[in-house]
C-alpha cells in the first residue's frame, strides 16, 4: 500500500500541474447537464490522472467525475479508484485557491487510500489507514518537502466547526446547535477532512448532497488519521454504491466527518439522532 500510495501521490501532483496552468492562463467556464461549473481544469487534469492510474495500475477501474459525468463509467469490483480532478470548481472560478486534486483507492466498500492535493496553497495530504497520514508542503515547482505525521485532536469542550464555503444548509446549523462551538470555519473542497485529519478542527457536518469522488480521498485521509466519516445513523460511509434506489449512482446520504471519537459520545442530542 506504501507503494501505492506513493503512486497516487505522484500522479496527483501532475494533475496539479494541469490545474495551476489554466488557473494561471484562465479559461472558460461551462455547465454540465446538472448545472454544476466544469473547467479546462478539470478536463486535463482527469486526463492526466486516467493515464497515469492506466500505467500504475491497468487492472484497476476508475471511475471518474467528469468521466462519468458523459456516461462513461466502469464495471467496478471489489478494488476501484475513485477521482475527483479538481474538487471545488466553485472556489477555482472564485479563484481563493480552495480547490483540490483529489484520488482515492476503495477496497471492499472502503476508502484504503487517499491523497489531497491542493495546488494553489502548496499542500498535500496523504494517508492510509493501516499506514497513518502525513502532511506536507508543496513548492512551487511542485515538488513535495518533508512529510509530516497528522493525527486527529482530543476535541476540546468549545469545539471547532467546519463546513461548505459553497454549500452550507440550514440544517447543518440546525445540527450544530447541540455543540458548544468555539469557531465555524467555511472552507472549500476536500481541504475540510483534512483540518480534522490535522487537528485543526473537530467536526464537519455535510447535511446537504455530495458524490462519492467528492468524499473519499479526504475520507481515507482522516480514517488514517484515527477520525471516521459515518452517515447520521451512525454508519461508516460506503463507496461503490449502485443501484440506490433513492438516487443515483455514487451519490452519499448525508454525512458527519468527526475528529476525536469521543465527541460523538460527548451530546445525548447527537447520540438519539444516529450521528
Amino acid at each position: 500500500m506504501r507503494a501505492r500510495l506513493a503512486e497516487m501521490i505522484e500522479i496527483a501532483l501532475r494533475g496539479g500541474r494541469e490545474v495551476m496552468r489554466v488557473y494561471e492562463e484562465g479559461g472558460a467556464v461551462e455547465r454540465k447537464a446538472d448545472g454544476s461549473p466544469v473547467t479546462e481544469a478539470d478536463i486535463c487534469c482527469e486526463a492526466v490522472i486516467l493515464e497515469g492510474l492506466r500505467r500504475s495500475a491497468p487492472d484497476i477501474p476508475v471511475v471518474a467525475e467528469e468521466a462519468a459525468a458523459t456516461g462513461l463509467v466502469p464495471a467496478t469490483c471489489e478494488l476501484f479508484f475513485l477521482v475527483d480532478p479538481l474538487d471545488g470548481t466553485r472556489e477555482f472560478i472564485n479563484r481563493n485557491g480552495e480547490f483540490t486534486v483529489n484520488i482515492a483507492l476503495i477496497e471492499n466498500g472502503e476508502p484504503v487510500a487517499g491523497v489531497v492535493y491542493a495546488p494553489a496553497l502548496g499542500l498535500l495530504y496523504a494517508g492510509a489507514p493501516h499506514e497513518g497520514a502525513c502532511k506536507a508542503w508543496v513548492s512551487t515547482g511542485g515538488v513535495p518537502g518533508p512529510s509530516q505525521r497528522i493525527h486527529v485532536r482530543e476535541a476540546p469542550e468549545a469545539i471547532v466547526a467546519i463546513g461548505s464555503r459553497s454549500h452550507g444548509s440550514p440544517q447543518t446549523i440546525g445540527w450544530l446547535q447541540r455543540f458548544d462551538i468555539e469557531r465555524f470555519t467555511s472552507l472549500g473542497s476536500s481541504l475540510k477532512f483534512c483540518l480534522i485529519a490535522e487537528g485543526a478542527a473537530d467536526v464537519y457536518p455535510r447535511l446537504g448532497r455530495t458524490m462519492e469522488w467528492d468524499t473519499a480521498a479526504g475520507d481515507a485521509i482522516l480514517r488514517a488519521a484515527d477520525g471516521m466519516v459515518a452517515t447520521l445513523d451512525g454508519a461508516p460511509l460506503t463507496y461503490g454504491k449502485r443501484g440506490q434506489s433513492d438516487d443515483c449512482d455514487f451519490a452519499n446520504p448525508w454525512f458527519v466527518a468527526w475528529g476525536d471519537p469521543g465527541l460523538r459520545r460527548r451530546a445525548p442530542s447527537a447520540r438519539r439522532a444516529g450521528a
